[in-house]
């Protein structure tokens, strides 16, 4: 095992590269394909990583939220379109959800009422995007949700075997 770094700024590939206790030799060996002197670039931010090695790493590091990051910070397409989640607990995840649904059941008629006539009007359109605005609340929480249940199941907390073939 090499030594520790010291480097104050480390960015998320390296500091999940270091939570499973990798050299960048051993990460290298496991991932097979990308190189020590690859990971120090990725790592030091001389050079971007491509979609194929994230993927990689987040399965080798057992951390998916990786791929998020990669998204949401890194692909020009994924910065533009795709929100960063952010790692919660499953109980918080769930408030967040619940809290968006009741709010959502409340707003179901308005939204019934604005789109029947399959246009907006301009005294419509406040209420419209204040429903947009909760449902990507919604989408949000379940991505989180479903963040948390590929960390869950990479960490081995759940077996994933045990899931339905469709979780898979």
């Amino acid at each position: 095992m090499g030594r520790k770094s010291t480097k104050e700024n480390k960015n998320i590939y390296q500091t999940s590269r270091e939570d499973m206790n990798y050299s960048r030799e051993a990460a290298a060996e496991k991932l097979g394909f990308i190189s020590s002197d690859r990971i120090e670039k990725i790592e030091n931010e001389r050079t971007l990583p491509h979609p194929e090695e994230v993927l990689a790493m987040a399965d080798c590091y057992k951390n998916p939220s990786l791929c998020n990051y990669f998204c949401s910070h890194e692909c020009p397409i994924g910065i533009e379109y795709v929100p960063e989640i952010k790692a919660k607990e499953l109980s918080q995840i769930t408030l967040e959800m619940l809290a968006t649904l009741n709010k959502l059941a409340r707003e179901k008629e308005r939204l019934i009422e604005i789109t029947v006539d399959g246009e907006l009007s301009e005294d419509e359109l406040p209420d419209f995007f204040k429903i947009k605005e909760e449902l990507a609340k919604m989408a949000l929480a379940i991505d989180s949700l479903n963040l948390w249940l590929d960390h869950t199941i990479a960490t081995g907390k759940i077996d994933k075997h045990l899931l339905p073939d469709k979780f898979c």
